[in-house]
């Protein structure tokens, strides 16, 4: 009897083939060697916004690139069953139908769903067929101060689930106290229960203290096999910011260099005019380059910021605005 034999698979991020960061062990002296210039960084990031923005058709591309690199998330204690199936629904047609067949962009889809693991299996139903991934929250979120153990069970249980992505929140102690090594095997740790579904590092930036923490912080992370590393939970009084993404998309750039292997990078929290995206957009751009715009290597945590932009198309589409209301997710 003649038998086939099935090549062995590689593990991908959902929407394009990279391998993904294997890690490497702990160096100590890189993660020290880490510094970041304030004042610097503060004004490189205060120079984007003042740019003249792109406009006209290359605005509503760009648009659209932001919507194709959202995570679009709820993480309310009032999620229902309900409301998550109209955000899927949203993630399946973010733009009104008129709208981007005006613009010749059918088919344009969010890059993920995320939602606490109660609702991943009704993420995973809702979305059935579309090839929109489910990324879970997870690790006791936004605190990360549940048991240990408790948190990686908690992992294994959103991947069961069918969570192709899990978002977990780092210790920030250990980023307080320079305790590198107890970072390093916590994510470490992680990253081996999440299996196949790919990990997004949240290091809860505004909780971190300086700059400098936030890149060695983000160093330590990626050398402990994030796929992503992520700013914030959303639930932080101060959550993504233009200094805070320039350090540590610099510190993706500098593990690039050395390691050769591209790790993805996603602002969260506070995001919310099309404005702000085109800004961060560029940065990317022009920082780490092309390729890192694409769903497996940049998102947006995003809740209203697609509201924002569908106004913008539309009024790129017809020339006038509407209200917020007539877009609404759930």
């Amino acid at each position: 009897m003649h038998q086939t034999t099935t090549p062995p698979t590689v593990t991908h991020l959902p929407q394009l083939h990279l391998a993904r960061n294997a890690g490497t062990t702990l160096d100590l002296d890189w993660v020290m060697a880490v510094q970041a210039n304030t004042s610097a960084i503060e004004r490189r990031a205060a120079s984007l916004p003042g740019r003249r923005s792109v406009k006209k058709d290359y605005q509503a591309a760009w648009l659209c690139k932001a919507i194709s690199l959202m995570d679009l998330t709820t993480l309310s204690g009032d999620d229902s069953a309900g409301r998550v199936r109209r955000l899927c629904a949203k993630a399946r047609q973010p733009v009104r139908a008129d709208i981007l067949d005006a613009l010749g962009m059918q088919g344009l889809t969010t890059g993920a769903v995320c939602v606490y693991h109660d609702m991943v299996a009704t993420a995973v139903d809702a979305l059935a067929g579309s090839g929109i991934p489910v990324a879970a929250v997870s690790t006791g979120f936004p605190a990360g101060l549940s048991p240990f153990h408790l948190r990686i069970a908690e992992i294994g249980e959103s991947v069961a689930a069918g969570a192709q992505e899990i978002d977990i929140v780092i210790s920030r102690r250990h980023v307080l106290t320079g305790d590198w090594q107890a970072l390093y095997d916590e994510m470490q740790q992680m990253r081996a229960a999440c299996g196949d579904a790919h990990v997004k590092a949240i290091l809860a930036t505004g909780e971190l203290g300086t700059l400098r923490n936030v890149a060695r912080a983000s160093l330590v992370c990626m050398m402990a096999g994030a796929d992503f590393i992520k700013t914030s939970t959303g639930k932080e009084p101060v959550n993504a910011t233009l200094p805070v993404t320039l350090t540590m998309i610099r510190a993706i750039r500098d593990y690039h260099d050395r390691t050769g292997v591209m790790v993805g990078y996603k602002p969260a929290g506070g995001i919310s005019k099309a404005k702000d995206a085109l800004v961060y957009l560029s940065m990317i751009k022009e920082e780490l380059g092309d390729r890192w715009l694409q769903p497996d290597l940049f998102r947006f945590g995003a809740s209203s910021l697609l509201g924002d932009i569908e106004r913008q198309l539309e009024h790129h589409v017809t020339g006038g605005y509407s209200a917020q209301w007539r877009h609404a997710i759930g």
